[in-house]
């Protein structure tokens, strides 16, 4: 009878539980499944088709905060609606802020313009290191330390309002969570684009502080966070290679996007993003700034624009009437995905198939 109670607690029913993860939106969470592989699944916040830059955090949400062990999200200039929320965990709560995550390529946001300031030049560059896609990924990062690496303290640029208060309201009754005490009063606009995974190395450096911190809460599954690390690490060189390889006939079509998501992937793989058609999806633009966009794909000469699922499609019509311009569909985010390890291989292979199809045209 011992020897059988004993049988049982060394079964894996019996095993360490999990933590309790929850992570905030689809393409960290896809990330954060795939290194818990085996040992537990996380929850997502901003489910289905929604988006970050104008979610609001529901209760159920509010709950799941609460009862949550490790919580993972991308920062405050990313999703403003949980900034307030998370500083009134609980301190036993750990929360990761991956735009701190170490070895992160990260640039600034741009504004104003059609991208006035940006320098295709560079794009012969990019495209010949797209040819010989076997990347020597520490070159290539140490190429983008003169990105402007914008300090994380300093240059969140977002605006909490009430939304945010309401939000926090939820999540309540906490002293202060040891959240790294930002004093957000303080960002400027204009900070970290923080659309950081659509560079596959950024996927890797936040994958890397992703094992680090479930195992440190979790250290009897380390030796299994460490080890799905490893694959993980292997599917994203592999993807990272297969898009190159896509994109290496279209890398001189310029075409416009939704709004200023994609420098990242941009950069990484030598396409030629010449505009967008807003600066910033929670504003929609004016007639002055459709205008302006209109002009920018007949003057270019624009293969593609492209709309996102989560913001108004009609936008995209008014900008092409009347110019040569094809339309398709980018989702940066994975909104039209179903959640898991799977999605950011298939976000990101999407997002190539998408500009190869409409620039092939």
């Amino acid at each position: 009878m011992a020897a059988s109670t004993a049988l049982l607690f060394l079964s894996p029913a019996f095993a360490m539980a999990a933590p309790d993860v929850v992570v905030s939106i689809k393409p960290i969470h896809s990330l954060v499944a795939s290194i818990m592989k085996g040992v537990g699944e996380p929850s997502l916040i901003v489910e289905g088709a929604a988006s970050p830059h104008t979610y609001t955090l529901k209760p159920s949400n509010a709950r799941a905060l609460e009862n949550a062990d490790v919580v993972f999200w991308v920062g405050p200039g990313l999703e403003a609606f949980l900034d307030k929320p998370l500083e009134a965990l609980p301190k036993n709560a750990k929360v990761v802020e991956l735009e701190d995550a170490p070895g992160l390529t990260k640039l600034p946001f741009r504004e104003g313009g059609a991208f006035e300031g940006h320098d295709h030049g560079d794009h012969a560059e990019a495209g010949e290191g797209a040819d010989d896609h076997a990347h020597d990924h520490g070159a290539e990062e140490a190429g983008h330390d003169d990105h402007a690496k914008a300090e994380h303290a300093d240059d969140h640029g977002h605006d909490h309002g009430a939304e945010d208060a309401a939000a926090a309201g939820e999540v309540n009754g906490h002293e202060d969570h040891a959240h790294e005490g930002h004093d957000h009063d303080e960002h400027e606009h204009g900070g970290t684009d923080m659309h950081l995974w659509l560079d596959p190395s950024n996927a890797k450096a936040m994958a890397a502080e992703i094992a680090k911190s479930l195992g440190d809460a979790d250290p009897a599954n380390k030796a299994a966070y460490e080890a799905n690390l490893t694959t993980l690490n292997a599917e994203i060189d592999a993807l990272d290679t297969e898009i190159a390889a896509q994109l290496k006939p279209v890398l001189e079509k310029p075409f416009i996007v939704f709004h200023d998501a994609y420098q990242y992937f941009e950069k990484r793989y030598g396409v030629r993003v010449a505009g967008s058609v807003t600066v910033s999806p929670e504003t929609m633009p004016g007639a002055e700034r459709l205008s302006t966009i209109h002009a920018k794909i007949e003057e270019l000469g624009a293969a593609c624009v492209f709309a996102e699922p989560q913001f108004e499609p009609k936008l995209i019509s008014v900008v092409t009437e009347g110019t040569q311009a094809k339309s398709g569909v980018l989702d940066p985010e994975g909104g039209a995905l179903e959640a898991g390890p799977g999605l950011y291989g298939q976000l990101m292979r999407n997002l190539s198939t998408s500009m190869s199809t409409c620039l092939s045209q």
